[in-house]
């Protein structure tokens, strides 16, 4: 019956120090520094993987062990069929009883929600700075009059890859020029 911690902050900047400070009563800790949206988490895979009856996976908060509702969803299935435990400390959570079970649930639901009210935000963030004129995407190698120029080389049988070295394009950007 073992005490598993897992600990993961998003970037490499962040500190794990406080989260391990937390999870120093557990016998295990797996440890990573991986974007909660990165599908790619081996130390996450591994913790899974090593998790057995009884034991118990102790994180600080949901969102740092899953990156959404589904995924906290996925993560808890798993620990369900191993049955093993979800302990979340600075949520007071503890799957082995039925309010913790629920508290999990609502939780999880909830994270979801702030997610996507986050995402919505940033999209009429965005949207209100397009209407301002802000540019977005990548600045335009070529003026109108350089794409007009490369169009005519063209029809009149320039090479592409001779193309590609006079603009300094690649083979997809040249094809995207020609197509306009």
């Amino acid at each position: 019956m073992a005490i598993v911690g897992y600990a993961r902050v998003s970037s490499v900047g962040q500190s794990l120090d406080v989260q391990l400070d937390k999870l120093q009563h557990c016998d295990k800790i797996y440890q990573e520094k991986q974007s909660g949206t990165n599908q790619n988490r081996p130390q996450l895979a591994a913790c899974l993987e090593y998790v057995r009856e009884e034991d118990t996976l102790v994180v600080t908060r949901l969102d740092r062990l899953a990156r959404s509702t589904l995924h906290l969803c996925q993560i808890a299935d798993i620990l369900k069929q191993k049955q093993v435990n979800l302990q979340v400390l600075d949520q007071n959570i503890n799957t082995s009883d039925a309010t913790g079970r629920l508290l999990f649930n609502m939780l999880g639901a909830i994270a979801q929600f702030e997610t996507e009210i986050r995402a919505e935000r940033q999209m009429d963030g965005i949207n209100k700075a397009k209407e301002r004129g802000v540019p977005f995407g990548r600045k335009k190698k070529m003026t109108t009059q350089q794409i007009e120029e490369l169009q005519e080389r063209r029809k009149s049988g320039t090479l592409i890859k001779t193309l590609m070295a006079d603009y300094n394009l690649s083979k997809a950007s040249v094809y995207r020029y020609l197509k306009k």
